[in-house]
Order: C-alpha cells, then structure tokens, then sequence
C-alpha cells in the first residue's frame, strides 16, 4: 500500500530543507505558513525524531534530517521521473530512456543517437542529464539511468559492462613561449619536472589513474599542479601560464592563440567516451543500442 501522506510530508521536508525557511517554503509551495509547520511536526512525531532546528532567523536541519536529506532529495527525483513516465503513457508516448553523459559526448555521440532514436521510435521520450565519468557506475547500479556515456576503461566490477566508443591520441598542450614548444615531438620523460594541469580523479578515476602509470612507467611521478573538471578547463590553465597538460589531440580546436600542441613520441591512446550498462537490468532498447554501437566497432 502507498503511504500518499508519507509522500506529501516528505515533499513538505524537502521544501524547509531547501529554503531553510518555514515561510519561504510555504510560499514556494503554494501554501500559507502554519500548516506548513504543522504538517513538519506530524512528520517528526511519525518518524520519532527532531528534524530542524527552528528560530527567528529560519529552519535549520538537524543532524537526523541531514542524513535523511540525499535519500529524500534522490526519492523526488524518481517521483518526478515516475509521474513524467505516467504522463507520457497516458499520452501515448511508447517509453523512456534515460541518459547520463559527460558534457563532449553530448556534443559527439549523442546527437547522431538521440536523432536516430526519433526515427525509429517516434514515441519514446529520451532523457539526458549531464554527469561526471565518476557518477557513471553507481547511477547504472542504482538504477538512476538506463545508459551512460562516460571516459571509462576496463573492468567495472559488478553488473557494469562497457564499450569503447571513442579514442584518441595524447598530446602535450603547452604556453606557445614554453621552451619545449620549439620541439615536433616531445618525450613523456622530459616532463619530469613540468607542473602538469590534470582531470581531477574525482571526476574520471579511470582517465586520471591511467595518466598517473603511464608516466610512471616512464620513469617519473608527476608534479600535478592544478586538477580540473574538464579538458576546456585544462587547456584553458595552460593558456593562464598555470603548466602544461596532457589531452586528446582532438581538443586542438579549443585551443587559444598562445597555446600550442605537440606530440608526444610515444603513441599514447586514451578512450575519451565509451557506453555503459547495467547487464543486471534486462532492458531491450539499451541490447539494442549496443548492438548498434557493436556494430560500428
């Protein structure tokens, strides 16, 4: 049995959290302050605790409804795909996909996917969200998104499969002034002592771990001076005089005037976007989108 009224409250909860203010959030919600209030108190009466603080200045939340607060906002965002879902159906839409990718394949992959998608399936609605390669694994596992299109290698562990979609060949990206820049080629080895400007690990384990060995089998540790979110980032602190960094040569068209690209002597290449799913969640579509992409192999 749903508990509707669970639902409700915990819609109520998630307002006061956000707005840390009882009559902001009751504005927000369409709704005037004192059954706002009263409805948060039959919430903390059902589940036995206190869930904020309250004084003149708002609504801060405790301990306890910090911790419930991720599961909470998480069972939002499900209701809020669950009742798009149940729209469409009603509607007459035939189903829904659900995409998470990092910002280049957006630009790389997904259009050509998404149009032939159309195509084929006129009815079925496609959902995108931007993620970090690092999200990509636990969204499949979850069960959050149907596909993900990430900077991702080898074994994934678990239920996760993927398939290298893109690669492309490292490059040193480098101030045009830096004295390496008069070189064609440059050796990893001759960076020893380069501040290097990295994806941040956090972002894409894999792709940063990779470029750690890698040097390291060449002899060195590098000194990571800057770590970042994107390869726009990286060019972009190289470009500031903030070191030099490795990147997909592809990225050469991002670059300023006073950034220059040389290659490396050794032929390095890194997997820039694979697709990965959840082989534990049978879903006909996703076999059938890997099936195009196996294709294209």
């Amino acid at each position: 049995m749903i508990n509707f009224r669970l639902i409700r409250h915990l819609w109520l909860f998630l307002a006061v959290a956000e707005e840390q203010n009882f009559g902001r959030a009751a504005k927000r919600l369409g709704m005037s302050q004192p059954p706002l209030s009263e409805q948060i108190q039959v919430l903390e009466q059902a589940l036995k605790v206190t869930l904020f603080e309250r004084s003149r200045r708002g609504a801060k939340l405790t301990p306890v409804g910090a911790a419930i607060l991720p599961a909470v906002r998480k069972f939002a965002e499900q209701l809020e795909r669950l009742e798009l879902a149940v729209e469409e159906a009603v509607a007459g839409q035939s189903g829904m996909l659900t995409i998470g990718a990092i910002s280049t394949a957006m630009f790389d992959v997904l259009p050509g996917l998404i149009e032939q998608l159309k195509n084929d399936y006129p009815h079925l609605t496609v959902s995108v969200r931007e993620i970090d390669s690092v999200e990509a694994v636990p969204a499949l596992e979850a069960g959050d998104i149907d596909l993900a299109f990430a900077r991702l290698d080898g074994d994934l562990g678990g239920s996760v499969d993927s398939l290298p979609l893109l690669e492309d060949r490292l490059v040193v990206a480098l101030p045009s002034d830096h004295a390496l820049a008069s070189r064609t080629r440059i050796s990893l080895s001759s960076l020893s002592n380069e501040p290097l400007v990295m994806f941040a690990r956090k972002v894409s384990p894999v792709y940063f771990d990779n470029l750690i060995a890698t040097c390291r089998a060449s002899g060195f540790s590098p000194r990571v001076l800057h770590e970042v979110r994107s390869v726009a980032s990286q060019i972009a602190f190289v470009s500031y005089g903030q070191g030099i960094a490795l990147v997909p040569a592809s990225l050469k068209k991002l670059a300023p005037n006073n950034v220059v690209f040389r290659a490396l002597s050794q032929k390095l290449n890194v997997v820039t976007t694979a697709v990965a799913w959840n082989a534990d969640r049978p879903n006909p579509l996703v076999e059938e989108v890997v099936a195009r992409f196996r294709a294209k192999a």
